[in-house]
């Protein structure tokens, strides 16, 4: 729906083998926080202050540190060239990230400040794939490598204009390494707003430990974040680490007794998704298009015992049903309120440069629909409105700018001319999953909640963890009725996404 994009949290690697101890000269760490990104409402809080405190521990733990703030496609590419130059055989090489990410072609991308995102393969031209960085370190003979990427927030490149999937995606990496996301595979939590994010609080304190192995580290990390956020946020971690390692060597270089709280059960490389949840109570839920929650904490099990499965989170979550709502029959009138409006938003540097190409080529049709989406993302709806329809002016058959004029006229409330456009676009590219989604919407928001729910399923079938379909899906069942199962899609999809209320609410959906 809105353009709204993650962060990716920086890599981090550190190595003691049992072999020869390195020299504190082998540990190599880049630490990149990005937080002002034109294209965001505003700027995150939390990358700048995590990056500097995630650079003064490496400093402590006798890593050469570099740290970049706010870089752009260039600065980032420089940081990593300077990384990759500094490596030797054996070295240990780290990467902190925080910021926005993405994930494309199975994929995860790291975003500098100035990546321009319209289309899949701009992702490619602009983000660095983590996959990538690793791979060149593995290359220049890096013993150890880790990834500490905390880009699971929801984006300003996501959303209605793009049909990328939300969150990271599992990173095949080479031997030697550990990758630890902030949060899930496909999921996003909000930015929290204060100074510093729970993942990096909770990777400090455990970094901290002397001699305590990097894996057991992350995964007390893990276990740390799950508990403070209550199970909607766990993290993901992955190794394929060959050899023991510590962030903080002791005098000892020994590994500690387990001391309170208990250690966590062992990492497991490439944890697995969570697997959907079984409904509490019949009917019995959706399928495969129902994407589960994160998991909810669970205290450390008791030695010997194996750790049981925790329950999903979505079932301890649940809401008592509320009553079934009535459709909506009148659907109501189109808006009037034209939001911001051009001259308010004409210094915006994006908007300004594409203004400057629609006065060089009026029909520069890639400029007056880059305009309509960047206008749509600021809540100037008509004037977004008003270059889509230029913008099928110029080819009557563009799906991407039909999608984009339906979903922007469903939100100011002309829901018959918004409908015409969703079919005409579904027309042209049948299982068009956008369109999908926001006919879907112009059926919940005009009554129509039968029609809403197809909408969603057909969506959902092509996309199972497209938040924004699973929570209209949820909304359109609990107002036909069903308000178990529709509190069972609302459930899975504030888990995935905790701002997705707050987003319909935008549209005038509640």
């Amino acid at each position: 729906m809105k353009i709204r994009f993650f962060l990716l949290l920086p890599l981090l690697v550190s190595l003691v083998p049992t072999a020869p101890s390195l020299a504190a000269g082998d540990r190599f760490a880049l630490v990149i926080g990005n937080a002002k990104y034109p294209d965001a409402d505003a700027p995150l809080k939390e990358p700048i202050n995590d990056a500097r405190d995630v650079a003064d521990e490496l400093k402590r733990d006798g890593f050469s540190v570099e740290i970049g703030e706010n870089l752009t496609g260039d600065g980032m590419r420089r940081a990593f060239d300077k990384l990759y130059g500094k490596i030797k055989p054996g070295s240990v090489a780290l990467v902190f990230f925080s910021g926005f990410g993405i994930q494309s072609a199975r994929q995860s991308y790291m975003l500098p400040i100035d990546a321009q995102i319209w289309t899949e393969s701009d992702v490619r031209r602009d983000g660095f794939s983590l996959e990538t960085v690793l791979g060149e370190l593995n290359t220049r003979g890096a013993g150890v490598k880790i990834a500490l990427v905390d880009a699971s927030r929801r984006n300003p490149f996501e959303r209605r204009f793009r049909s990328f999937s939300a969150g990271l995606t599992p990173v095949i990496a080479p031997n030697g390494t550990l990758v630890m996301y902030s949060a899930a595979l496909a999921s996003v939590v909000s930015d929290a707003g204060g100074e510093h994010s729970l993942f990096v609080q909770e990777l400090l304190k455990e970094i901290r430990v002397p001699d305590l192995m990097a894996e057991e580290t992350l995964n007390r990390t893990k276990m740390g974040v799950t508990r403070a956020s209550r199970g909607e946020q766990v993290p993901w971690i992955s190794s394929s680490l060959a050899e023991d390692f510590s962030f903080s060597p002791g005098a000892g270089g020994s590994r500690p007794a387990p001391s309170t709280p208990p250690a966590p059960p062992p990492v497991v490389a490439n944890n697995p998704p969570p697997s959907p949840p079984a409904a509490p109570t019949p009917p019995p839920p959706p399928k495969p298009a129902d994407t589960a929650a994160a998991p909810a904490p669970a205290s450390p099990p008791p030695a010997p015992a194996p750790a049981p499965t925790p329950k999903p989170q979505v079932e301890a979550a649940l809401p008592p049903p509320p009553p079934p709502v009535k459709p909506i029959d009148p659907a109501p009138a189109p808006s009037t309120d034209s939001g911001p409006s051009a001259a308010a938003l004409a210094d915006d540097p994006t908007i300004k440069s594409l203004t400057s190409k629609i006065a060089a080529n009026p029909d520069d049709v890639n400029a007056l629909y880059r305009r309509g989406q960047v206008y749509a993302s600021k809540g100037a709806y008509n004037l977004a409105i008003k270059d889509f329809d230029d913008t099928l002016r110029i080819n009557t058959k563009d799906v991407e700018a039909l999608n984009n004029r339906c979903w922007t006229r469903t939100v100011v409330g002309d829901l018959q001319g918004a409908l015409k456009d969703c079919n005409e676009a579904l027309r042209l590219r049948p299982n068009f999953v956008d369109a999908l989604d926001s006919r879907g919407l112009v059926n919940l928001k005009s009554g129509a909640v039968k029609n809403a729910i197809a909408d969603f399923d057909a969506a959902l079938r092509i996309n199972p963890r497209l938040t924004s379909s699973l929570y209209g899906r949820g909304l359109a069942k609990q107002r036909n009725g069903s308000a178990q199962e529709g509190a069972l899609d609302i459930a899975n999809a504030k888990a995935m996404d905790p701002n997705i209320v707050q987003e319909f609410a935008s549209y005038g959906v509640r």
